[in-house]
């Protein structure tokens, strides 16, 4: 039998209002946990961006002076080698500074105008034996005092505290949005039930006179699509206010450490592509399965 857009459309339309209550229901719950998802991934983007210095197990970095020295740079290279305490470093030169800087101010074309790569120091990236606070204060104290030695900046509880808090964060809103979806789920296929149930006698007719399974499905899948599209569509709208909502916080409490917390907008949008895409094929999939399996109803 073949399919007809006017069917189709009238039968969608007719399974969405006829269960008017579950409909939103099960839209809401897809809003919700994909909400969750995006924020779990926001969550953790931002932390990066906003410790991107810190990542890899980096707790001192060793900055030099614009002139310093080559035998002063070697002469601490050679320190750093020697010193037990070190586990590993890296020499960033100002070529890889200044990529550095890029990224970290990637929110801030006008930071990234006013500088460029002969301006930004070199520096060693420190990863030490011990992390705890008292021997990293004490290899700061160590280096600070060197000659051709700017500045030695560490890792603090601050940012200690921050990555396990926001990453705890964000492994619990994976969690609960995981548990929302299945409950989206279950909603839809409870919709798609109810559906099918109230529609009994004709899908009997329909079937009696020769339409196809896919025939039957396809409204119903429909239905699902467009729970699953209006839900992620909600859920995108609400990331996209969540993050603007977090930039102006921060921005106005001048927390610099949070500065770079925010995602960047192109960042964003692939982020909301890919939870359009994940909840409209999760809803559709779980239509067809379920107009599948209630289809002898």
């Amino acid at each position: 039998m073949a399919l007809n857009t006017d069917y189709v459309v009238r039968e969608t339309g007719t399974n969405l209002f006829r269960n008017f209550g579950l409909t939103i229901a099960s839209i809401i719950t897809v809003m919700i946990a994909l909400v969750l998802v995006g924020v779990s991934v926001l969550i953790r983007t931002g932390l990066d961006q906003a410790t991107a210095q810190w990542q890899g197990g980096i707790e001192l970095i060793i900055f030099m002076e614009p002139n310093i020295q080559p035998a002063q740079r070697q002469a601490l290279q050679q320190s750093l080698e020697k010193n037990p305490e070190v586990k590993r470093y890296q020499y960033v030169s100002k070529k890889e500074a200044f990529d550095d800087f890029k990224r970290l101010f990637k929110n801030q074309p006008e930071m990234i105008d006013a500088v460029n790569a002969d301006i930004l120091p070199t520096s060693y990236k420190v990863v030490p034996v011990n992390p705890d606070i008292a021997s990293i204060k004490a290899m700061r104290e160590l280096y600070q005092d060197r000659a051709g030695v700017y500045q030695v900046v560490s890792a603090d509880d601050t940012i200690r505290t921050m990555q396990s808090l926001f990453g705890f964060l964000s492994v619990m809103c994976f969690v609960v949005a995981f548990a929302g979806m299945a409950a989206a789920i279950v909603l839809i296929f409870n919709t798609i039930r109810m559906a099918m149930f109230a529609r009994r006698r004709e899908i009997e007719v329909m079937k009696l006179v020769g339409a196809s399974n896919w025939f039957i499905r396809i409204p119903f899948m429909l239905e699902g699509l467009i729970q699953g599209l209006v839900g992620s569509a909600l859920a995108v709208g609400s990331i996209y206010l969540f993050n603007s909502l977090l930039g102006n916080r921060l921005e106005k409490r001048g927390i610099e450490l949070l500065a770079d917390f925010v995602v960047p907008t192109g960042d964003l949008t692939s982020l909301s592509v890919l939870l359009v895409i994940g909840g409209v094929a999760v809803a559709m999939i779980c239509s067809a399965v379920a107009a599948s399996f209630y289809l002898d109803v």
